[in-house]
């Protein structure tokens, strides 16, 4: 665990440069911000911070991870620098074979899965709940289980608060569907969570249950704030910016037209649904760009969308609605979520869909949160580690974390192998095991890199799949007076970092406090998308990465602590003051960005994700949410039951 600065001393690093401002801003206070150094040597596999890596891509290891918070969570902030470093050796192709100085661990599953993300978790339990009898080996390159489904938590005055590193909130399902029955089989009875109540001054001011439940339904408690970017020094709000119809606002005629009609329609040309996925309708969207169907539907210029609508438009996809396919506008409904009415439909844990990862584990192996299969207990009991890996070899499910699967090929012909080895490295060496069956759960750019039999067509498939970068910070304010006074409790603006951020009342299964109010503290999330529009998607991703991995921890911190300054100062914030921890999550490969043709293919050739879906590879199966073209973890759980099912039916015996 990281030491707690010295209340007399500062906690940034002694050779970190000051600059001019950094102490009005609050840069020196011993706050929860920083102990890299040991927080990252203590991480699991501490010992890879010394491979070879490029070294103008990122800072060092003492200014670069940063502080992770507190508990369970605590040195698995994002990918951490330890966890960048292990995958970069497969980007660096370091294991064409595995070295001579491999240990055998002499172990042999029924199934390995790689990747401890909820879809891994996911097949996992399917599989042990279909073959009981049979063993699985779960491996997961961080810290902790979960992938992006992780959360952050701060203590501040006293209380507990918890942030989401990413996968953040679940919408409600049909009782009777599979996802609601999946959700039921793991402890999630009821859908409807419960949340803090108001407690403030005056009327309840209306708060968002998830980040995202005021982004393009702006009310009258929202407010757009513009800079220097246009013309206004000192910055200035507008609240209730559609109320007012942008009146106010210091952007063109044109701006201002193309903004109202995208906002209040009707589009100028209906765009007909599409009724189930791959009709005519889904394979004409799926020809063209998100960007080209909003300029159809709405009638306005594409310098708006991409000055005011992007990338917050395709968000759920990290990039801007240019890079996209149409069909994205379409994809998220092919799960369908129950229509709610009055009541709010997207349901959020503590920490986001870390609740489901905590969940699908404690169903899988139930010692390793104790007590009960409860939501409020396994949100809020402390994970019992060595619970997932055990000495014992008869257990029957185990999660192997800050192990790396770097090496996977079939013993013999694919085609009548009877083992797979794999080879991860686990604290700066090399292993191998063998297993009857894997599913390749992670991410597409390491699936590809990693299985060194892997087909031609199977290789070219994956080669389509494009990937950005996302950095999740996590806020902690002592209290959020300062957005109350400007009469609003989320906001949007248009340049700097991030785009938006709304204070959100916490589920009571996590929540510090039963009640919320302006004296509260609270977690403010900034999602920071690394878009450029125009550029090629591969090129966007390749440019994004190199902004999050080539910016220390303390250039993102001061550029939130300025950008909050110049934002709320005004209202009463005082970042020396009022900030009481940050901590940075960085996802090199956050999002899938399905480009035309992603979905249903083009040219007369399959789409890419098809040829991945139809058939194990051998012994292999694939599953992860890359398959299905979107970030949403109902489609994890669903590509690890088809993985599951296709290896049962046609390679267990």
């Amino acid at each position: 665990m990281p030491k707690k600065p010295r209340s007399d001393a500062p906690a940034s690093n002694s050779t970190v440069r000051e600059e001019p401002g950094d102490r009005a801003l609050g840069l020196d206070q011993p706050i929860q911000r920083r102990d890299f150094l040991n927080a990252s040597l203590l991480a699991t596999g501490g010992a890879l911070l010394h491979a070879a890596a490029p070294q103008h891509m990122f800072a060092s290891g003492a200014d670069w991870t940063g502080y992770g918070g507190v508990g369970d969570y605590r040195h698995s902030n994002g990918n951490t620098e330890t966890v960048m470093l292990a995958g970069h050796q497969i980007r660096d192709h370091d294991f064409p074979e595995l070295p001579a100085a491999t240990h055998d661990t002499g172990e042999t599953y029924d199934l390995v899965v790689i990747g401890g993300g909820i879809s891994g978790l996911a097949a996992a339990l399917f599989f042990h709940r279909e073959a009981p009898n049979l063993r699985c080996l779960v491996l997961e390159n961080h810290p902790i289980f979960g992938g992006e489904a992780k959360r952050n938590e701060f203590l501040v005055d006293g209380q507990r608060l918890i942030g989401h590193q990413g996968s953040a909130f679940f919408p409600v399902p049909y009782p009777y569907s599979f996802i609601a029955r999946f959700y039921r089989s793991i402890g999630l009875e009821n859908f409807w969570l419960d949340y803090q109540r108001w407690d403030g001054p005056g009327p309840a001011m209306p708060l968002s249950q998830t980040p995202y439940d005021q982004v393009g339904a702006e009310g009258p408690q929202y407010g757009f704030y513009f800079g220097g970017k246009f013309g206004q020094n000192p910055g200035m709000w507008l609240v209730n910016p559609w109320g007012k119809k942008l009146a106010e606002a210091p952007i063109s005629a044109q701006a201002r037209a193309d903004l109202l009609r995208y906002h209040f329609g009707p589009p100028a040309q209906i765009q007909p649904r599409p009724q189930v996925p791959g009709d005519a309708i889904s394979r004409q969207l799926d020809a063209i760009t998100y960007e080209d169907l909003i300029m159809r539907m709405h009638g306005i210029h594409r310098e708006t969308i991409r000055e005011f609508l992007s990338p917050v438009t395709g968000g759920g996809y990290g990039l801007g609605p240019d890079a996209l396919s149409a069909y994205c506008h379409y994809a998220p409904d092919s799960l369908h979520a129950l229509p709610t009415g009055d009541r709010n439909g997207g349901q959020m844990f503590p920490g986001g869909n870390t609740g489901f990862a905590r969940l699908i584990t404690k169903a899988l192996i139930p010692g390793a949160i104790p007590g009960p299969a409860t939501v409020d207990n396994v949100t809020r009991r402390r994970i019992n580690f060595a619970a997932l890996d055990p000495a014992n070899a008869d257990a029957p499910a185990r999660i192997r974390l800050g192990a790396t699967a770097v090496w996977v090929k079939h013993d013999g012909p694919a085609e009548n192998a009877e083992t797979v080895t794999i080879g991860y490295t686990h604290g700066g060496k090399v292993y191998k095991l063998r297993a009857r069956a894997v599913v390749a759960a992670g991410g597409c750019w390491t699936t590809r890199a990693i299985i060194r039999d892997l087909p031609s067509a199977q290789r070219e498939a994956y080669a389509q799949f494009y990937r950005s970068p996302c950095l999740m910070a996590n806020v902690a304010v002592r209290n959020w007076r300062f957005l109350y006074k400007l009469g609003i409790s989320g906001c949007r603006w248009f340049e700097g970092l991030g785009d938006y951020t709304e204070v959100c009342k916490t589920a009571l299964c996590g929540a510090p406090t039963p009640t919320i109010g302006p004296d509260s503290p609270v977690v403010l999330n900034l999602k920071v998308l690394f878009a450029h529009p125009g550029l090629p998607v591969e090129e966007q991703g390749v440019r994004g990465r190199f902004q999050l991995l080539s910016t220390t921890y303390r250039a993102f911190e001061r550029q939130i602590r300025q950008q909050f300054t110049d934002m709320f100062a005004r209202a009463g914030f005082d970042a020396k003051r009022d900030i009481a921890g940050i901590i940075l999550n960085r996802w090199g490969h956050a999002y899938v960005n399905p480009q035309p043709g992603f979905f249903f293919g083009r040219d007369g050739q399959p789409a890419p994700r098809e040829i991945l879906r139809r058939a194990p590879f051998g012994r292999i199966a694939f599953a992860n949410t890359d398959l299905a073209g979107l970030a949403d973890h109902r489609h994890s759980i669903m590509e690890a039951r088809r993985a599951v099912s296709q290896l049962l039916d046609q390679v267990l015996t």
